[in-house]
């Protein structure tokens, strides 16, 4: 499936997706938050149509974007009225890369058809594809009452929580066959059936994998603020990853007052690249600290150096092949910090308490230099900075 110039699903890399929290009536604040998450690492960007007024802004949403050099595909997310806010406003359909539809409230009773097929065939003949997305907060009542119903009469009737797993793979893979017998390709559907339990997740992605060949987007919805959602999120997905389950990732963090809302792309990539699926930029290893390293030196370095890799990776990523496998280590005392630090690209142990005052540093495996003084800090970035140079190539102008 190709989304705006992203492939995804048929064996193309996992992609990191992410969404805006800006009124995207907004054009101005809706295209400067698609920057910074596209600037993250976000390689699509889903965006809320939910009025006349954000489906009228899309033309100015993409013309900011493309007067700020940033190209990354947009998805409008649509509930309730989207088939009237793409038949409206053709340049809305026109412009967006994507259509996320929730078959659970694009409409309800003898409406939920027809509404469907105009999302759809508006979908067929802009060639967009689209994404049915489930979501257990906003499941098709219907679909669930007719399961229920055959639950019942089971002699023995199975758990409720199996019977919610069953209606929300059946809303998704009923919603794809309609999709489908509307006209709309294989080749141009996702699906995604999210809840915000780990276990519920792995269990419903298990039996979507098993009953379809379509690409699959996951996600833990409403996975929670700071270390919660991100733990469960990583718990959730680190399984479903491993077993050979996604085309697409996003992770839904709440962000607290104030946050960076770009904190769930780096969390997606990081679950990634943990897990050796993709690389997006150099990893920094670094000891968590004990009673030898009492000294903060180590843990300012590695803040330090991890925010330095991450802001010259754009650039590094422009200019050089390869960098984003770069192993970096930042190590506190004697015990592992040699060792550590010969296996990284370039690595440097630090004095714990008590240790000599000085700073080995070692380049692929040997020791090449050692750092002393108030400057350390410095010295070692550029040390960094001269690694890219000289063992990356260049890219071709």
């Amino acid at each position: 499936m190709n989304v705006g110039g992203v492939m995804m699903g048929g064996g193309a890399p996992i992609v990191v997706q992410s969404m805006t929290n800006t009124d995207t009536a907004n054009a101005k604040s809706t295209a400067e938050q698609v920057a910074a998450l596209a600037q993250a690492g976000s390689e699509v960007v889903r965006i809320t149509v939910n009025t006349e007024e954000a489906a009228q802004a899309i033309p100015e949403v993409k013309e900011r974007l493309d007067k700020l050099n940033c190209h990354v595909p947009l998805v409008g997310d649509f509930h309730y009225n989207g088939h009237l806010l793409l038949t409206k406003y053709p340049s809305c359909a026109m412009m967006l890369d994507k259509y996320r539809i929730n078959p659970g409230n694009v409409g309800f009773k003898e409406k939920r058809d027809t509404q469907f097929e105009t999302m759809v065939e508006t979908a067929i003949k802009y060639a967009k594809p689209v994404r049915i997305g489930v979501n257990w907060g906003s499941l098709d009542q219907s679909v669930m009452a007719r399961l229920m119903d055959v639950n019942a009469k089971r002699e023995r009737p199975l758990d409720a929580r199996f019977v919610m797993h069953e209606a929300l793979v059946t809303s998704a893979l009923e919603s794809a066959e309609a999709a489908r017998k509307i006209g709309l390709g294989q080749d141009k559907i996702i699906l995604s059936c999210k809840v915000s339990s780990v276990q519920d997740l792995v269990a419903v992605y298990r039996t979507l994998a098993e009953r379809c060949d379509y690409a699959l987007h996951l996600g833990l919805t409403e996975a929670g603020m700071g270390s919660k959602g991100i733990v469960a999120s990583s718990a959730a997905l680190g399984i479903l990853l491993q077993e050979g389950i996604g085309d697409t990732i996003r992770i839904s963090l709440t962000p607290e007052p104030g946050g960076d809302r770009t904190r769930e792309v780096i969390v997606g990539q990081e679950i990634l690249q943990s897990m050796g699926l993709r690389s997006f930029l150099p990893q920094i290893a670094a000891c968590p600290g004990c009673g030898r390293t009492t000294s903060t030196v180590f843990q300012e370095l590695a803040r330090d150096i991890q925010t330095y890799v991450r802001d010259k990776m754009p650039q590094w990523g422009k200019d050089y092949i390869g960098v984003e496998d770069m192993n970096v280590a930042v190590m506190g005392c004697i015990v592992n910090g040699p060792g550590e630090s010969k296996h990284a690209n370039i690595g440097i142990s630090l004095p714990g308490t008590g240790e000599q005052p000085t700073a080995p540093v070692f380049i692929d495996g040997k020791k090449e230099m050692t750092l002393r003084g108030p400057h350390l800090a410095d010295e070692f970035k550029g040390i960094v900075d001269k690694y890219v140079e000289t063992r990356y190539p260049r890219r071709p102008a």
